[in-house]
């Protein structure tokens, strides 16, 4: 794996037409700056909304089922079925590109990936200065849907595996299994070939929703998994432009047609996945196992993935030290907070996920408001605890923002509100604060805080984000 970022040296172009919406389209691959990311731009709409390619803005669009393709929306801008694209991006190990599209959807090519693979090499690949930001998977993550029989898992490892089992207890399918061990050695030859693939039961109720208006036999595997007898012949045939008459082969592919590899259908799930876990928005080092994997099951796993990433995106810019037991250390929790002495009322963070963090607190004899709270019974003020719980989870929410150090998060509301045992000098707060909810633009936090593992004080906030 490259450690710098890519872009392409010119731009490239291809047209054809779309898979479900069947509209004759262009994509237009540009070369983009370091850490612009990879972006999609409807140039068809007035509004030239960019689009990110980020799994924030994977939407269900009611035109489009989502189960069929990965779509992004934003600010009335739509994309339908990226996934093939982002699969030859990621492949390609590209990290920037501005990609234009003349209408909803990317033509679909033969059904693979190799199409954009083979537009994006002849524009030729550049490295960039700036160094690549990778997920790493440094623990096990688990995804289980027990309903659709669904598991998959990420490990930790310096590279990126990915091994995908496919079963659907169809004789012309069965079990199949494929695995990718290196980007630069597999993925142009032996995964982007591989072909969109669906059952006949499911094309006739494609056809019903008013979708694979771009489908033929060309860009698509269709498995039999019903008596040709029982279909809407005439039905069929016009929507997947058949000129002969509709047959089953050997195979138990529609009309004899033959397959790329032996486990066609397999390697097309894993590219798919790679397609769909790229919305993470950076390369993963990491070991993916997944079990009959699907877009809606990828795009769940990645949304986790992403907030695992976001994570580690805060934790690595501003940990400086690697003491075990320490996230940020004061000096880092400088950098995230604007508070100083004697406003400052956290010494470090220990634990730091996705949506919960936990900061501690030394309450010594030396703070300032013993002097006056209350001499000769020194108690520290309840409202200095909300004050040390809230800035804990002002850490929590800064993860939510790209630019933590121009942000200051502004608290607006406090409910239940509770003081349970007094605080005396000596003793050491620790503060657990979860986020329970967020919106475009405000937080709800709760948070408690402990001594020796008692509950003292603890609280619901509400909170926004601001520009500082």
């Amino acid at each position: 794996m490259s450690m710098k970022q890519q872009t392409i040296k010119k731009a490239a172009s291809l047209t054809g037409t779309g898979l479900h919406t069947g509209e004759r389209s262009t994509i237009t691959f540009k070369p983009a700056p370091e850490n612009f990311g990879i972006v999609f731009q409807r140039t068809d709409l007035d509004n030239l909304v960019q689009v990110p390619a980020l799994v924030d803005y994977v939407v269900q669009d009611n035109s489009i089922d989502s189960l069929r393709g990965t779509n992004l929306h934003k600010d009335g801008a739509t994309i339908y079925t990226v996934e093939h694209v982002l699969a030859a991006v990621a492949g390609l190990q590209i990290d920037n590109l501005l990609i234009e599209l003349t209408a909803g959807e990317p033509p679909v090519g033969d059904g693979s990936a190799m199409p954009y693979v083979n537009a994006l090499l002849e524009a030729g690949l550049v490295q960039q200065d700036a160094p690549r930001t990778y997920l790493v998977i440094d623990e096990t993550l688990h995804f289980h849907n027990e309903k659709r029989g669904i598991d998959m898992v990420a490990l930790p490892l310096d590279d990126l595996r990915i091994t995908v089992m496919i079963d659907y207890h169809n004789p012309a399918l069965g079990s199949q299994h494929t695995g990718l061990f290196s980007l630069e050695k597999e993925f142009i030859t032996e995964f982007a070939p591989s072909r969109t693939f669906c059952f006949l039961h499911e094309v006739e109720m494609l056809i019903e929703q008013g979708l694979i208006k771009g489908g033929n036999l060309s860009n698509s595997v269709v498995i039999c998994d019903k008596d040709i007898s029982e279909i809407n012949h005439e039905g069929i045939r016009k929507t997947l432009k058949i000129d002969e008459d509709i047959s089953v082969g050997a195979n138990g592919i529609l009309n004899n047609r033959s397959l790329r590899f032996k486990n066609e259908p397999a390697r097309h799930k894993l590219l798919d996945l790679l397609g769909d876990l790229f919305l993470v928005g950076a390369p993963i080092k990491g070991q993916i196992l997944a079990a009959r994997p699907g877009h809606q099951s990828n795009i769940e796993f990645a949304r986790r993935l992403r907030e695992y990433y976001k994570t580690q995106q805060l934790t690595r810019r501003y940990q400086d030290v690697a003491r075990k037991g320490v996230v940020f250390d004061l000096q880092a929790i400088q950098r995230i907070l604007p508070h100083r002495f004697p406003f400052l009322f956290v010494d470090r963070i220990t634990e730091f996920e996705p949506n919960r963090i936990v900061g501690l607190k030394s309450v010594t004899g030396n703070e300032e408001f013993f002097q006056g709270h209350f001499p000769g019974h020194p108690i520290m003020p309840g409202v200095i605890i909300i004050e040390a719980m809230a800035q804990t989870g002002g850490i929590l929410l800064l993860n939510e923002v790209e630019d933590p150090e121009s942000k200051v998060v502004y608290f607006m509301s406090m409910d239940n509100v509770r003081f349970r045992k007094p605080v005396y000098p000596g003793v050491q707060l620790v503060f657990e604060v979860e986020l329970l909810r967020k919106r475009t633009t405000s937080f709800k936090i709760h948070g408690k805080a402990f001594v020796d593992g008692d509950v003292v004080a603890e609280a619901d906030m509400m909170a926004a984000i601001m520009d500082r």
